[in-house]
């Protein structure tokens, strides 16, 4: 998972939200939008059969098209498939990769 620590610390220039959001995205103080997408994503990775329309209304009522919802769903199955083909063949983070 360091991997994913050093893309999100990349992307949020900010070390203080992003150990908020390792504690717990949901009580990290994230705007609406972030919270509808993070709560999609963690639904479609932990739970994909409950999705319902609902849901997808949600991320509509946050503020995202179509467009941005086929993403965010692209891109969480996309990480799922990855990861469980990482670890489902043991793949290990080589030692030069670093958390910085």
């Amino acid at each position: 998972m360091a991997h994913h620590r050093r893309g999100l610390r990349r992307l949020l220039k900010d070390d203080v939200l992003l150990a908020r959001i390792e504690d717990g995205w949901a009580d990290a103080g994230l705007d609406a939008r972030r919270n509808a997408m993070l709560g999609y994503a963690t639904k479609l990775t932990v739970t994909p059969s409950e999705v319902t329309g609902d849901d997808i209304a949600a991320l509509r009522n946050a503020g995202l098209d179509d467009r941005d919802i086929l993403d965010l769903c692209e891109v969480t199955a996309y990480y799922a498939y990855v990861n469980r083909i990482a670890e489902g063949l043991g793949v290990e983070i080589e030692d030069w990769f670093s958390d910085d």
